[in-house]
């Protein structure tokens, strides 16, 4: 099997970073296989999200995930999703457009919401909280100060597109969720939150 060279990545490395975008998609395969047969999560991971980002047609992403949560699942990171979203690669691209210029207590998080029902499509919700991304979805799930959309239809908290908006000003958080909402609602996306 053909070995890339660098770039290395592990659980720290953020996928909006990227880190795998200069590999051909020969070696990104090629270093997806040698991730499953290694257990190693964060790689695996990396691989996969590159791979979507490049618009890898739905199947294969599906299988690679699948073959990666049975035999890594302990490294998985959490900003993995546990299945296909067509347009996870603009989630990415819009919410990186978004910045904070300082540190705070504010998160900027997603949450998948499942439209299946209705027009088989999925949504996004688009909130901010002092808690992380993960306490406040299970604050909804539980009908904590729960938003009925995430309530009712959520189902996963897209962490990746969000990470470099935690911990950030609670002005800032709150003027970036109702913009990053109108955003994604202008690049056709069902939004729900934002506000």
């Amino acid at each position: 099997m053909l070995w890339c060279g660098l770039p290395s990545v592990d659980a720290e490395t953020r996928p909006g970073s990227r880190p795998l975008q200069g590999l051909s998609e020969v070696c990104i395969k090629n270093r997806l296989e040698r991730a499953l047969a290694g257990a190693d999560g964060p790689l695996g991971a990396h691989c996969i999200h590159e791979l979507w980002m490049r618009g890898e047609m739905s199947i294969n992403i599906e299988r690679a995930m699948e073959r990666l949560w049975a035999r890594a699942a302990a490294s998985v990171p959490e900003w993995l999703p546990m299945r296909y979203i067509e347009w996870l690669p603009s989630l990415y691209e819009i919410a990186l457009g978004f910045r904070s210029s300082g540190k705070g207590r504010s998160n900027i998080y997603l949450v998948l919401l499942d439209y299946q029902d209705r027009d088989g499509s999925y949504g996004v919700y688009v909130g901010m909280s002092k808690y992380s991304p993960a306490q406040r979805f299970d604050q909804h799930k539980a009908g904590i100060r729960a938003a009925g959309s995430v309530l009712k239809r959520g189902i996963e908290v897209l962490t990746g597109p969000t990470l470099h908006l935690q911990y950030i000003k609670r002005s800032e958080a709150a003027r970036i969720e109702e913009e990053l909402a109108l955003a994604l609602a202008g690049a056709g996306l069902l939004v729900k939150g934002g506000h």
